[in-house]
């Protein structure tokens, strides 16, 4: 059986880059994008597990990706962790997401809480 697999929407290489070796940590394949555009592509075919989303994007904003993922009967249920140094944004949108981070968000507290939340969902 293949791990699951989460999404890392996220514009920052190097916050890609820990929240990829947290939620590898955490048993998770992940597949990082670094845009709004790259990431709604990605999204009419892929159905993850999990998706970390930040807010601000390139091309298309994370509040219009995650309307889109709670809009789309495929992605409906999939867990998402907004994380997002943008504390009003995340208060307006936090109903839609599973769980809000406020950044900067540390490697252990990621990989824990994306393994509980995925569990949760299972």
């Amino acid at each position: 059986m293949s791990n699951p697999l989460a999404l890392i929407i996220e514009d920052d290489e190097d916050t890609r880059t820990i929240f990829a070796a947290a939620l590898t940590a955490a048993g998770f394949d992940v597949w990082p994008i670094a845009d709004g555009q790259e990431a709604r592509q990605t999204l009419q075919t892929a159905v993850p597990q999990l998706i970390i989303l930040d807010l601000h994007l390139p091309h298309i904003a994370g509040d219009e990706l995650l309307h889109q993922i709670r809009n789309d009967s495929r992605l409906v249920g999939v867990p998402v962790i907004l994380a997002t140094a943008d504390r009003l944004t995340a208060n307006q949108l936090e109903q839609e997401a599973n769980i809000v981070l406020l950044k900067p968000v540390s490697f252990n507290q990621l990989s824990i809480l994306a393994k509980r939340l995925y569990a949760r969902h299972q």
